[in-house]
């Protein structure tokens, strides 16, 4: 097929500009997908709009063509006519470089400004001119503050993944940004689901908006979905030998593992590693640099495995992708909409499989609700059909290697065997040695099988009896032990005793000193006490602290646990294993326009 002709009965339909059509013919674009066929004719008329449509469904094209037909290509220096805000930095930097490519042939410039990066350069790549800048929030905020975010030329504000940013404790960021903005501006939200609090900001911030539901391809009766989903029941003492023994007998070609904390990836990422598998990890502690570096060995295929957090892994586009895995059952059932559509994309079949313990069977509850999928249950592969699987796996190595060509140069090494060994004694040696070189020899321990049934149908008190590993879970809730695991105190449906975190002095009073985030889950793993040297009289508030640290680290705003706001000063809680991370990124940081002193906190009463 000519690529210029179908570019000219798809795209050109769209009302689009001859350059931008000439840069979606030299980049191979076709056909518009739904999202982009039924929004950019709006977007290009001027409408506000409100789009629900999953990852992977060309949401970024859907918006960055339209903000490109406003670019005024006369002005040397110019001043922005469009801000995209989106949750995270890798997201950011997506969106800037498909904004560049598709604006190419009319120089459009484009500038990301996100936390983690000298706001030095930020401000200089500003003050050059650009025509689109893309943000997260907090950043963007405090380049408003400085003044060196220039709005008012502003023409379309988009909010990319607004549901993650909400999610994430911006909230309030996203309102004083659209404040800032021109009144008469074109406003755009996409987001993957649709929440009530979507809803809210479309009601203060758009006129009239055009509302465009796009769901995925269903497939015809009787036939597999593209995006295969399971999950599987396991002890949490068990799970990384279960996963291992999973990916054994999948095999993917490309996979993400998503954990909830950095420490958990990076412990993850070295038991596959000792497995034999080539697995890259990626958190909030890693600098771009080396970000840059660990995409570009799973892109080229170097490495097999990517184990993320959730918001490290934000906006990653993966083309050979064929399974994500969620280490734990996401706290939240949009993020597990969004994990699972990285894969069955473009057609393509893709895997999605969820280690579950006992305790989060309410969670997978949540999901198939909102999912409107029920999520069978699988047996974990027992060590008889692992070893069948490897020896699968042996004989496909050794047929390749028969058919791939002449092996002559080893006769002589066959000859000599010969001598002293029968054929079948020398092939059967040669198999061992390709067996233990291409499958793991560590020794496969018995996983207990907790699938029999459906799990979901147990009890509560069973369920609970089961996820304590025999200990009373109530009475370790009730005492806030801190010498034991915290995610056994920490119940995963989302409730838990939050006097059992901080001391018994630290409980709110009935003033309501004592404040509370955004609603969301914590992380596995101890915790630790943050100071921030900013309090009431600074006109802080818990979502400001939330999305200060979730923006500049990169952790998920879920793992701050309680915020205790005073005048003059707040304490934050945080991941234990992520504060050195923090506390480095959040040395030069401003909140709500102020510097702040962070330090680690520490209780010396």
């Amino acid at each position: 097929m000519d690529t210029s002709t179908s570019v000219d009965t798809g795209f050109a339909d769209l009302g689009l500009r001859p350059e931008i059509l000439k840069a979606l013919a030299g980049l191979g674009y076709e056909e518009p997908t739904p999202i982009q066929r039924e929004a950019i004719p709006h977007m290009i008329n001027g409408k506000d709009l409100l789009g629900q449509a999953a990852t992977g469904t060309g949401k970024t094209a859907a918006f960055a063509l339209p903000i490109l037909q406003l670019l005024d290509m006369n002005n040397d220096r110019p001043s922005p006519v469009a801000l995209v805000l989106v949750p995270t930095r890798e997201l950011a930097m997506q969106v800037s470089e498909a904004i560049y490519k598709y604006g190419h042939d009319l120089r459009a410039r484009c500038v990301p400004i996100y936390g983690g990066q000298p706001i030095g350069r930020q401000i200089d790549a500003l003050s050059r001119g650009t025509h689109v800048v893309v943000a997260t929030p907090g950043r963007a905020l405090d380049h408003i503050r400085k003044k060196t975010l220039k709005l008012e030329n502003i023409q379309m504000v988009v909010l990319d993944e607004a549901d993650e940013m909400l999610d994430m404790g911006f909230a309030e960021d996203l309102e004083a940004i659209l404040e800032s903005t021109p009144k008469e501006r074109q406003t755009v939200l996409f987001s993957a689901t649709m929440p009530p609090r979507i809803d809210a900001i479309a009601r203060r911030h758009q006129r009239d908006p055009i509302r465009i539901t796009i769901q995925r391809s269903t497939t015809e009766a009787g036939t597999s979905p593209l995006v295969k989903q399971s999950a599987y029941m396991i002890p949490r003492h068990h799970k990384a030998a279960a996963l291992g023994r999973i990916l054994d007998i999948e095999a993917p070609e490309a996979a993400i593992v998503f954990c909830r904390t950095r420490g958990e990836v990076d412990q993850l990422t070295e038991t596959l590693n000792g497995r034999g598998y080539r697995a890259e990890a990626l958190h909030g502690g890693m600098d771009q640099e080396q970000r840059d570096r660990v995409m570009g060995r799973v892109r080229s295929g170097v490495a097999e495995l990517l184990i993320a957090t959730d918001v490290a892994a934000r906006g990653l586009d993966i083309d050979h992708l064929t399974h994500v895995v969620n280490y734990d059952v996401p706290s939240a059932p949009e993020s597990y909409v969004h994990r699972i559509g990285r894969v069955g994309r473009a057609g393509r079949e893709g895997v999605a499989i969820t280690l579950a313990e006992p305790r989060e069977q309410r969670m997978l509850q949540n999901i198939e609700r909102l999912t409107k999928i029920k999520i069978p249950f699988e047996k974990v592969p027992s060590v008889e059909a692992l070893r069948a699987r490897q020896m699968e796996l042996t004989t496909e190595t050794l047929r390749e290697a028969l058919a791939g060509g002449s092996q002559e140069r080893f006769e002589s090494v066959l000859t000599d065997l010969l001598q002293e060994f029968n054929i079948e004694q020398i092939a059967l040696a040669a198999i061992k040695l390709t067996h233990d070189a291409e499958q793991s020899s560590l020794e496969e321990v018995d996983i207990p099988d907790l699938s029999n049934g459906d799990p979901r149908d147990r009890r509560d008190r069973g369920d609970r009896r089961d996820g304590r590993d025999g200990r009373d879970g109530r009475r370790d809730d009730r005492r806030g032990d801190s010498r034991g695991d915290s995610r056994e105190r920490f119940d995963r449906s989302g409730s838990n005793d939050r006097s059992s975190r901080f001391g018994r002095d630290e409980r709110p009073d009935r003033g309501g000193r004592f404040e509370r985030g955004p609603a969301r889950g914590r992380g596995s793993g101890p915790t630790a006490k943050l100071y921030v040297g900013l309090g009431r009289k600074a006109g802080i508030r818990p979502q400001d602290l939330v999305g200060a640290i979730a923006n500049e680290s990169g952790i998920s705003g879920r793992d701050i646990g309680d915020i205790k706001v005073s005048d003059q000063f707040s304490i934050v809680e945080v991941p234990g294993n992520e504060m050195d991370n923090i506390l480095n990124t959040m040395k030069n940081v401003s909140i709500r326009g102020k510097k702040a002193n962070v330090r680690l906190y520490r209780d010396e009463r």
